[in-house]
């Protein structure tokens, strides 16, 4: 585990324009690990928030978001990033939180969010040396699908489950897990002949995989997609659609990837996250804190490739996955903040 104090990297970068800045708060956060939306959100408001002068932030990388639902819940971290299924299988006592039990209906009052976003779309991809072109072809392979225990393992399971028409890990296919920091080495020493993980577009995890050999992406199956049952499932809580022209997907006829799908389009299910906070924290600070990050969003889109892909500025509860039988709410303070930048916030999110 690593822990980056981001103060002490803006404070030099301060000093050397000649820039000064006060921050007012302490604020403990915690994100995943590099290479995706969460952890570059994270990283980028810590910085913004400190240059600002709104808040010194210490951030942990490389956590699981499981713990981290829990942790802001109980008060011990001020801001973690992390899928909103999360926030639905805590109040429910469901999956990674059913010890937990009635005792999540108690926890998720003490949680708000402050920002919606994407971790793109959980994509299947393999070497095109696997010969995998299907979902069907994941019949008798080993597919890495996740960390050993959370939501993305659960998700990683029903994508394969949908896509696949029935496969169940551990019966049609070898589930391989690791932690997210091994990820990238799984992802070229042959451990796994294929990945079921969230990518962004373009995806970092992808451009590792190259480094292996050229890569297949494979779409959805669109009959599967348009389907009534697969239309309920992405409007349950912690999912939504993601659809992607196949020439906005970042890749290059000469880089090595083939995106397989029966029409122009890349698809699959969405990975709505949020930034959440404490919701005993100031309305004042998150207001701050907020409308920092808004302001702020021109230039968070520019520090990934991916980053004008993933809905940092988009509310709308289809995109977000907020509302309907997710109860989560945004912080007061988050609410105003947009409202002034002249957003709109879903009564139902209020």
């Amino acid at each position: 585990m690593k822990t980056f104090l981001k103060t002490a990297a803006v404070a030099g970068a301060l000093a050397v324009t000649g820039v000064t800045a006060q921050a007012q708060a302490n604020l403990s956060a915690e994100t995943s690990s590099a290479g995706n939306s969460p952890h570059l959100m994270m990283m980028h408001l810590a910085d913004v928030l400190a240059r600002e002068g709104v808040a010194n932030v210490q951030v942990q990388e490389g956590q699981t978001a499981t713990n981290s639902m829990v942790n802001v819940a109980e008060g011990k971290s001020d801001m973690v990033t992390a899928p909103t299924i999360l926030y639905f299988l805590l109040e429910n006592g469901r999956g990674p939180f059913s010890n937990i039990g009635e005792g999540g209906k108690d926890l998720v009052q003490n949680i708000r969010a402050i920002a919606p976003f994407n971790a793109g779309a959980y994509g299947l991809f393999a070497p095109v040396a696997s010969n995998i072109t299907s979902y069907q072809d994941l019949k008798g392979r080993t597919v890495w699908n996740g960390p050993p225990r959370g939501a993305a393992l659960t998700l990683g399971r029903q994508t394969i489950l949908l896509g696949s028409g029935g496969f169940k890990d551990g019966e049609d296919y070898t589930g391989y897990q690791t932690n997210w920091g091994q990820l990238p080495t799984a992802l070229v020493d042959g451990s796994a002949e294929a990945f079921l993980v969230p990518i962004t577009f373009p995806s970092d995890r992808v451009v590792m995989a190259l480094s292996a050999g050229d890569v297949n992406i494979v779409s959805f199956p669109k009959d599967i997609w348009e389907s009534e049952g697969m239309q309920k499932f992405l409007s349950a809580p912690g999912n939504s659609p993601v659809e992607v022209k196949i020439a906005d997907m970042g890749y290059g006829p000469d880089q090595g990837v083939n995106v397989i799908s029966e029409d122009d389009t890349f698809r699959s299910p969405g990975v709505p996250f949020a930034t959440y906070v404490r919701a005993d924290l100031s309305d004042d600070l998150v207001k701050e804190v907020t409308a920092a990050y808004i302001a702020s969003i021109p230039e968070l889109e520019k520090r990934a490739p991916y980053a004008g892909n993933v809905n940092f500025d988009v509310l709308d509860q289809r995109i977000t996955g907020f509302c309907g039988a997710l109860t989560l709410k945004y912080h007061p303070g988050a609410i105003a903040a947009w409202e002034e930048a002249g957003y709109e916030v879903p009564d139902c999110a209020k």
